[in-house]
């Protein structure tokens, strides 16, 4: 397999979620969902500008808490299971989505 396949390969990849988890990561992105609808609508009443920026905060601490669980659990079952495997490009796709959210 060449080097474009094994790129384009990569962009397919699933993952399969237990119910737990699954229930769990929709709950969060629901909720953000509902609060960055919120701050649509408290844009378009012409909410006072701390206001929306201590909301816009609420939902950036939301999605790093959605962030760190989803990392969490790719650490503890794919990247797991593809080191135990040999597949030792998992932890370089790790690094490079680790300097991804800590920009």
């Amino acid at each position: 397999m060449g080097m474009e396949e094994e790129k384009g390969c990569c962009c397919h990849k699933t993952k399969e979620r237990t119910a737990e988890e699954y229930k769990d990561l929709i709950h969060r992105l629901n909720r953000i969902e509902g609060q960055i609808r919120g701050i649509k609508g408290m844009v378009e009443r012409d909410a006072y500008c701390t206001d929306i920026l201590t909301q816009v905060s609420a939902v950036t601490a939301a999605l790093n808490s959605f962030n760190k669980v989803l990392l969490a659990n790719h650490i503890r079952t794919c990247v797991a299971t593809d080191i135990r495997e040999g597949k030792d490009d998992t932890i370089d796709e790790l690094v490079v989505t680790l300097q991804k959210l800590m920009r």
